[in-house]
């Protein structure tokens, strides 16, 4: 089978990362996440990191370790947001042209949008799945974790409107869309994974 490329946007708290990153062991394939932004940062020749200098800057509005999902590119001006989300679409396009991989979140559907074999997937979960996710694995208080969701939900959708042009769960651009609460983590994992093998018949 030839090289072959999944992408997996994702609510917050839908457990989406796990799963994705399940899905790669399941298959043998390469994940990429968050390094996708860390890597583009250095293509910028940069001594040290834009991302991580104006995500410090956010930190001062929401001092919480899940801030980086809050501002996928920083908090600073948007021309230091384009500069680096060009930067992550080279890096992006680099991997998936030199190996099969998964990649969460960053625009992939759309930056990947005319390559061949990529199946793209979107993992949602009822807002109690999520809260319930997010107060029992990610230790957050439930008044915070109702403020991230709402947060993170809303600035993923606004990244994704600028940069893509529409938001992250329109179905007119995704192949698979699933509720993680029906079958876990593994089961998801098992059962999307069982999905990209029939889809590029991978053994």
């Amino acid at each position: 089978m030839d090289r072959f490329v999944v992408t997996v946007q994702r609510q917050f708290g839908s457990l989406g990362r796990p799963i994705a990153r399940k899905m790669a062991e399941i298959l043998g394939i390469e994940y990429y996440d968050r390094d996708i932004v860390d890597q583009a940062a250095k293509e910028l020749d940069l001594p040290a990191s834009v991302v991580k200098k104006e995500e410090e800057r956010a930190v001062k509005q929401t001092p919480n370790p899940f801030f980086s999902m809050m501002f996928p590119l920083g908090s600073g001006t948007s021309d230091t947001q384009d500069k680096i989300f060009e930067a992550q679409k080279n890096i992006i396009r680099f991997f998936a042209e030199r190996e099969s991989c998964i990649i969460v979140g960053r625009c992939a559907d759309f930056i990947l949008s005319e390559m061949p074999n990529v199946l793209n997937i979107y993992i949602y979960a009822s807002y109690d799945a999520r809260l319930k996710h997010c107060i029992d694995d990610l230790g957050l208080e439930e008044d915070e974790a109702r403020h991230m969701i709402r947060s993170v939900d809303e600035a993923r959708d606004q990244y994704h409107l600028q940069y893509a042009g529409y938001k992250p769960d329109d179905k007119r651009f995704k192949d698979i869309m699933i509720d993680s609460s029906l079958f876990g983590v593994q089961g998801t994992a098992e059962y999307l994974s069982a999905a990209v093998q029939r889809k590029f018949s991978v053994k």
